[in-house]
């Protein structure tokens, strides 16, 4: 493919050629400004022997420019069929490989074993369907896979909650799990203008540095994330009670108390309030002292 196909002009004629009305059910909504996907390019930062992982290629727009940018694989993983066959007829590059599949039901271990990434330098760049951002994002983080950095676009109100601080309507479950796998940054703004058909809400490129030891000390991870769930799930409760009456974990009523007051809390603090490393010390004061119960 010769021609850039983020234009309107070049987007409608494949759309046209191939006889393609866009799904609403898979959010697609396709890039036509080249210098939005230049901007995604640039700020995954593509050297030379990345393997890329792009999630929902649609019609090639962004993985035309990967393609002349990277000198290693491209992996393009796309559900929609009707995308796969326009991908397959418009680039003959030996670079990219092809997945016919719904990333929701990729098991990412698996993935990175078969295709021989684990001791590589993985990107995953995508502009993703807005309704399943954060089951995506989430299945990857927490696969721990080797993935250096991740640019995403997603939709403006997600990306302000994935970098959003304590105290906030933003700042939540999502906030945290980010932020314990990863460095967010929001890297830009979209307008709804750049897309067809044009999306009702504004965009955001966002950029995920994962960390290659975790930011805060975890007794349980499992344990710690439980713990996230019951601040969040009652986050207008105060945090004695959101931690005492979760429906997620049994935890009692004295022993929260006890944490509370040792770390110094004040009385009638709400869970929003607590920033990660506080969220963190908590879980693993209740942790040790539920053990020591037991024992």
């Amino acid at each position: 493919m010769n021609k850039k196909i983020a234009t309107p002009t070049v987007t409608r004629k494949i759309l046209a050629d191939y006889q393609i009305k866009l799904s609403k059910s898979l959010g697609q909504n396709f890039l036509i400004d080249g210098n939005i996907i230049d901007k995604i390019v640039n700020i995954a930062g593509i050297e030379q022997g990345d393997q890329v992982i792009e999630i929902g290629p649609g019609i090639g727009s962004l993985t035309q420019v990967l393609l002349e940018k990277i000198d290693g694989s491209l992996f393009a993983i796309e559900k929609d069929a009707r995308m796969v066959g326009v991908l397959e007829e418009l680039f003959q590059d030996e670079k990219l490989k092809l997945i016919h599949r719904d990333v929701l039901d990729i098991n990412w271990p698996e993935f990175f074993n078969q295709h021989d990434l684990i001791n590589k330098r993985v990107k995953v760049i995508a502009n993703l369907p807005y309704y399943i951002t954060t089951p995506i994002i989430m299945a990857l983080l927490e696969a721990r896979v080797p993935v250096q950095s991740y640019v995403f676009m997603v939709q403006k109100e997600v990306a302000e909650r994935m970098v959003a601080k304590p105290g906030g309507k933003d700042y939540g479950a999502l906030s945290i799990a980010v932020q314990y796998y990863t460095r967010p940054e929001i890297a830009h703004i979209v307008p709804p203008t750049v897309f067809i058909p044009q999306p009702d809400v504004y965009s955001a490129i966002i950029k995920l540095e994962t960390y290659k030891e975790a930011p805060v000390h975890l007794e349980d991870e499992g344990f710690f994330f439980q713990i996230v769930q019951a601040i969040f799930q009652q986050r207008r409760k105060n945090l004695k009670n959101s931690l005492s009456k979760a429906a997620n974990m049994k935890l009692d009523k004295g022993l929260v108390e006890k944490c509370l007051k040792d770390l110094g809390f004040k009385e009638g603090i709400r869970g929003e309030a607590l920033n990660l490393d506080q969220i963190a010390e908590l879980a693993n004061l209740i942790y040790k002292r539920m053990g020591d119960k037991v024992n």
